[in-house]
C-alpha cells in the first residue's frame, strides 16, 4: 500500500524545477563564498592568524553538530498551511543576509583572541541562518517526485543553478569588493549585496514550491535519538554519507587553498578585463564545470549513478596531483587548461550524490513505514560543513607550521605547505571516496524493485 503524504511517480514541469532549483544560486553562492575566501578573508583582510582562522572556522562548523540534526528533526515534525518545510525559508531568509553581512564587516581589534572570538561568533550565526533554510530546501527534493531519473533531472536543474552561484561565490568576490574599495569596507558591501542575493532566491523557492498536504499521522513517532539511530542503520544511505564526507573535506582543501596557491605560489601575472588571474583561475574551473553538469546527468542515465560519481573521483584526484607537481611551472594557458580538466571533475560531482540522497530516504522509508527526510538531509548538510571546518582548521595549521604571513612574499616551508594542501591531501581523500562508493548497493535495478515491494 502507498504511503500517505508521499511524493506522486510523475513528471515535474519545468517550472516547478526551476522554481526548486534556484535556491541553490543562493546556496552554492554561499558553499562556494565561504570554500574559497572564508579563510582568506580572515587571515589577508581582518587580520587573523592562520591558525586562529582556522580554529574560528573549526568552532563555528562545529556549531552545526547541533543545528543542523536538530533543524531536521524540527522539519519533519512540522505541520502548518505552508507546508513542512517552506515555512522556513520565509523565516531565515532576511536572517541569512544579516548574518553575512555582519561576517565580512570586520572590526578594527588587534588583540587576536578577542579577534578569534569575535570570528567563531559571527560564523557560528552564519551557520545557524544557513542551516534554518538549508536543511528544510534540501527535504523538499524527494517530495518533490519518487521517480529514479526525474530525481536526476530536478538536481540538474537545481544544480545547473548551482553553478552560476558558484561562478559567483568564487569570481565576483574579489571584484565586488574592490569595487567598493576593498580593504574591509569592500569586503562589508561585498557580504551585503551576496546576503542579498541569498534572500531573494530563497524567497523565490517559497513562491515557486507547493508542498504536499500532510497530516498529523505523518509525522514520525520516533524521538531523536531513535530517529537518528535508525539513519544510521541504513546501510545504503551510510555508505553514501561517508564517501559525501570525504568527497567535501577534500573540495574544501582546494576551496580554501587555490587563492593562496595562484596569488602566492604561481609565478606569472595576468589580466584580462580587468580580472586578475585568480578570479580567471576560478571561472575556467566552474564554467567547466557548469558545462559538465549536464553531460554528468546524460551519463548517469547510461552507467548509473554510482559510476558518475566515482568520475568526479578519479577526475579531480588526478588534476590535484599534477597542479602540485607541476602546476606552478606551466604558462598561463596551460595552467588553465589544467584548472577546466579538474572543473570537468567537478561538473560530475554536483548531481549524482544529491539524486542518490532521496533514493536512501526512500529505502528508509519503505522498511520502517516513516518518513524522516529532514533528518536525513541534516546529517547530510551537517558532514559537508564538517568536511568544511576540518579542511580549513587542518589548513591553517599546516600554514602555520609552513611560516605563512599574509600579504608577503612566501618562504620555501610556505610555498612547499600550499602545494601539500593542493595536492597529496585532498587526492588521497578523494581516492578514499572513489573506492568506499564501490560498496554502494542502490542501483536504478534494486531501486525499482523496492518501489515496487512499497506498492505490494
Amino acid at each position: 500500500m502507498a504511503q500517505a503524504g508521499r511524493p506522486d511517480n510523475v513528471r515535474l514541469g519545468v517550472g516547478q524545477k526551476l522554481g526548486f532549483g534556484i535556491f541553490d544560486l543562493g546556496g552554492n553562492m554561499l558553499f562556494t563564498l565561504m570554500g574559497f575566501w572564508c579563510l582568506k578573508y580572515l587571515t589577508d583582510v581582518a587580520g587573523l592568524g592562520a591558525l586562529f582562522a582556522g580554529m574560528a572556522v573549526m568552532i563555528g562548523k562545529g556549531w552545526d553538530a547541533v543545528t543542523d540534526p536538530m533543524m531536521g528533526f524540527i522539519s519533519d515534525r512540522t505541520i502548518t498551511p505552508l507546508g513542512r518545510r517552506r515555512p522556513y525559508l520565509l523565516a531565515g531568509a532576511i536572517p541569512m543576509m544579516l548574518t553575512l553581512w555582519l561576517f565580512f564587516t570586520a572590526p578594527a581589534i588587534a588583540n587576536q583572541v578577542l579577534l578569534m572570538f569575535w570570528a567563531t561568533g559571527t560564523l557560528m550565526m552564519v551557520n545557524t541562518a544557513s542551516t534554518v533554510i538549508n536543511i528544510p530546501y534540501s527535504s523538499l527534493t524527494p517530495e518533490l517526485t519518487d521517480d529514479y531519473h526525474e530525481r536526476t533531472s530536478l538536481n540538474g536543474y537545481r544544480f545547473g543553478c548551482a553553478v552560476f552561484g558558484t561562478l559567483i561565490g568564487a569570481a565576483a568576490v574579489e571584484p565586488l569588493a574592490g569595487a567598493f574599495g576593498g580593504a574591509v569596507p569592500g569586503w562589508s558591501k561585498m557580504g551585503l549585496i551576496l546576503g542579498a542575493i541569498m534572500t531573494i532566491v530563497t524567497l523565490l523557492t517559497f513562491i515557486g514550491t507547493k508542498e504536499k498536504k500532510h497530516t498529523r499521522e505523518d509525522i514520525p513517532t520516533e524521538g531523536f535519538f531513535a530517529t537518528y539511530k535508525a539513519v544510521f542503520t541504513n546501510k545504503p544511505y551510510v555508505i553514501l554519507f561517508l564517501t559525501y564526507a570525504l568527497h567535501m573535506t577534500a573540495i574544501n582543501f582546494l576551496q580554501s587553498i587555490l587563492a593562496y596557491y595562484v596569488e602566492y605560489l604561481y609565478p606569472n601575472s595576468f589580466e584580462f578585463l580587468g580580472l586578475n588571474l585568480t578570479t580567471i583561475s576560478m571561472m575556467a574551473l566552474l564554467l567547466t564545470a557548469m558545462v559538465f553538469i549536464p553531460v554528468s546527468v546524460a551519463v548517469s542515465r547510461k552507467i548509473g549513478k554510482k559510476r558518475t560519481y566515482q568520475i568526479c573521483f578519479a577526475v579531480i584526484g588526478s588534476a590535484c596531483i599534477i597542479v602540485a607537481a607541476v602546476g606552478h611551472l606551466l604558462s598561463v594557458p596551460y595552467f588553465l587548461a589544467l584548472l577546466a580538466y579538474a572543473g570537468i571533475g567537478v561538473g560530475f560531482s554536483y548531481v549524482a550524490p544529491f539524486a542518490m540522497v532521496p533514493d536512501t530516504v526512500e529505502y528508509d522509508a519503505v522498511k520502517t513505514g516513516e518518513r524522516k527526510e529532514g533528518a536525513y538531509y541534516g546529517m547530510w548538510t551537517f558532514i559537508s560543513k564538517v568536511g568544511a571546518a576540518l579542511s580549513m582548521f587542518i589548513s591553517g595549521l599546516i600554514l602555520k607550521l609552513g611560516g605563512y604571513a599574509a600579504n608577503t612574499v612566501q618562504g620555501p616551508g610556505a610555498r612547499l605547505a600550499i602545494r601539500i594542501i593542493i595536492g597529496p591531501i585532498p587526492a588521497l581523500i578523494f581516492l578514499a571516496a572513489l573506492l568506499l562508493m564501490q560498496f554502494y548497493t542502490l542501483d536504478e535495478k534494486s531501486y525499482k524493485k523496492l518501489m515496487g515491494q512499497r506498492e505490494d
